[in-house]
C-alpha cells in the first residue's frame, strides 16, 4: 500500500516538472464549462469508434486527448494523461460516481502542479469508453480545488493492450 502511493505521489511529481501547463489548463478549461450538465454524448475531441475493442480520440486545439468515459456508470470528461499513475477524480466527481467521500482517508499525500495535496485511494468499479471497458481500476480522490477535471492516468491505461499517438490521434486499444 505505502508502495503504490509513493509511486502515486511520484508519479505526480514527474508530472508536476514535466508538464506543469497540462493540468492547469485543462482545469481552467473545466471550470469555464463546469456549469455545463454532463451527458453521454460525443466527447469533447472529436472520437470515432474503430471497433469494439478500440477508440481513437482527435488532440484538440492545445494537442490534448479529452474524450467521454463512463465511470461506475456516469458520464465524464476525462483528460487522457500517461504522466498520472492512476485515475484522479475530485470530491464532486466521486460522489456522481456513487463513492462515499465522507467514509474516505484522505491520508495519501499526492504532488500536484499546484503543490502538496491529501488524497484518498479507491477503487473505481468500471471505466469506459467506446467498447473498451475495465473493471476494479485504481485511483485517487483529490480535493476539488487541487483538481477541477478528471485525469485518466495509468491505472488505465497500463491494462490496454496498446496506445499509440499517430498523426494527431490517440489510439486506445483493449
Amino acid at each position: 500500500m505505502i508502495t503504490r502511493l509513493l509511486a502515486f505521489a511520484g508519479g505526480l511529481a514527474a508530472l508536476a516538472l514535466v508538464v506543469p501547463e497540462l493540468a492547469s489548463n485543462y482545469l481552467d478549461r473545466s471550470e469555464e464549462t463546469a456549469a455545463t450538465p454532463r451527458t453521454s454524448g460525443p466527447s469533447p475531441a472529436a472520437a470515432s469508434y474503430a471497433s469494439s475493442m478500440g477508440v481513437v480520440l482527435e488532440a484538440d486545439r492545445s494537442g490534448h486527448f479529452a474524450g467521454t468515459f463512463r465511470i461506475n456508470g456516469r458520464p465524464e470528461t476525462g483528460l487522457v494523461d500517461t504522466g498520472a499513475s492512476v485515475v484522479a477524480i475530485n470530491s464532486s466527481a466521486a460522489r456522481r460516481f456513487g463513492i462515499a467521500v465522507g467514509s474516505l482517508s484522505f491520508n495519501a499525500r499526492a504532488q500536484t502542479a499546484n503543490g502538496v495535496v491529501e488524497a484518498a485511494h479507491v477503487r473505481l468499479d468500471r471505466v469506459e469508453i467506446g467498447g473498451i471497458s475495465l473493471k476494479d481500476v485504481e485511483a485517487m480522490v483529490l480535493p476539488d480545488k487541487a483538481l477541477s477535471g478528471t485525469l485518466v492516468g495509468m491505472s488505465f491505461l497500463g491494462r490496454l493492450s496498446s496506445y499509440r499517438v499517430e498523426n494527431g490521434t490517440l489510439h486506445l486499444v483493449k
